[in-house]
This record gives C-alpha cells, sequence and structure tokens, in this order.
C-alpha cells in the first residue's frame, strides 16, 4: 500500500520520489508491452472510444444473460476446433469448452436454457479432417 504523502513535501516530488523508488526496485522490468508503441498512438480518440473497445471485446455479448453467452462461446469454440492446425489443438479447445459447458449444466445459468451438451471430441475430429480434404 502507498504510503502517506509527507507534511510539507509537493504532490509532485513525492510522486517522483515514488516512480523512482518503484525503478530501483525493478518494479517496471519486463513489462509486457515494454518497447512497444502504445495501441493507437498518435491517432486522434473516437467520442466513447472506450465503449466502442469493450463491445468488440465481448464480441457482442455485452448485456447476454450467461446461458446465451455461453452458447457464443460454444459456437466460437466450435469454429476455433475446425478451423485449427492439428487434432490436438481440435481436442484442447473443445475439452475447456466442455469443461465450461459441464460446469453450467452442474451450476444452472441464469437467462433462457442452456440447450447445450458437451461436444463429443473425436466426432468433432472426424469432422474437422472431413472437412480438410475439401
Amino acid at each position: 500500500m502507498t504510503q502517506r504523502k509527507p507534511p510539507g513535501m509537493g504532490f509532485e516530488s513525492w510522486i517522483d520520489k515514488q516512480i523512482r523508488e518503484a525503478q530501483e526496485r525493478g518494479e517496471f522490468d519486463d513489462l509486457p508491452s515494454a518497447g512497444k508503441p502504445l495501441p493507437g498512438a498518435g491517432q486522434p480518440l473516437e467520442e466513447d472510444w472506450w465503449i466502442k473497445k469493450k463491445v468488440r471485446e465481448e464480441e457482442g455479448t455485452a448485456g447476454l444473460p450467461p446461458s446465451l453467452v455461453l452458447r457464443k462461446q460454444a459456437e466460437t469454440a466450435r469454429a476455433r476446433a475446425l478451423a485449427a492446425r492439428t487434432d490436438d489443438e481440435a481436442r484442447a479447445i473443445i475439452t475447456e469448452m466442455n469443461a465450461k459447458i459441464l460446469d453450467a449444466l452442474r451450476k444452472p445459468l441464469s437467462g433462457p436454457p442452456l440447450n447445450l451438451m458437451p461436444f463429443d471430441v473425436e466426432e468433432l475430429v472426424r469432422e474437422r479432417k472431413g472437412n480438410s480434404r475439401t
């Protein structure tokens, strides 16, 4: 937790001191975006840019009931598995999605009925192989 600013010390010098001490401790080393430009740097921001960004990140699921969000995720996972580079990658995608589906079946989500069952992993892999021949 951050300490309180000592009386008589200006805010700017207090902040500069905290940043310098953090740098000395190495808290800014190896940050994920170090050396990379900030996304959108130098471009004007649209009005409500942060809302539009959030909507894009949510892939149109913002405000939907959890059961419908899971249906959308299952649809996306199936498409990703069919487009996967390897069978193992496809299996991993579907296995992860199946775990989410099973969890939702054990602890029902709010919203419309889920109407979703776990995928048959091997059937999907066979379908994927069939699609790659065409």
